[in-house]
């Protein structure tokens, strides 16, 4: 198996990306080439997800405090949502499955991720 070509759970077990692969194309081999050259990267420390019965609707963003609220002294954070990603719901999967393994590799390798900002140790980095 290549560096890149590790095990995604799949319905609560690991299974190689070739054996994925395999199922998703009917069994036949498939080559995959990525094309990077039109690829735009933007930075989101927020998200909102909907759905219908069909699709799965991301938009990614920015949660940013809104200045004239906090001169005012009142707080408010407004959601500059910057990109809409739309898939299926089987792309939604792997992507959830796929999320859900980098994370846990994340937190094996540097401890647990802690949402919860009060409950986060301040002595340590903490993350955002």
């Amino acid at each position: 198996m290549a560096k890149n070509e590790e095990p995604v759970p799949v319905g609560g077990e690991e299974k190689p990306v070739e054996d994925q692969a395999r199922e998703q194309t009917g069994q036949r081999q498939v080559r995959l080439r990525i094309d990077e050259r039109d690829m735009d990267t933007t930075y989101a420390n927020a998200f909102r997800a909907n759905g219908t019965a069909e699709e799965v609707m991301l938009d990614f963003g920015l949660n940013v405090i809104n200045p004239v609220a906090q001169q005012q002294g009142e707080a408010e954070i407004i959601f500059q949502v910057r990109q809409r990603i739309i898939m299926n719901y089987y792309s939604a999967k792997r992507l959830a499955l796929t999320l859900g393994r980098i994370i846990r590799n994340h937190e094996e390798q540097f401890g647990e991720l802690e949402l919860d900002v009060s409950r986060r140790r301040v002595a340590g980095r903490g993350g955002n």
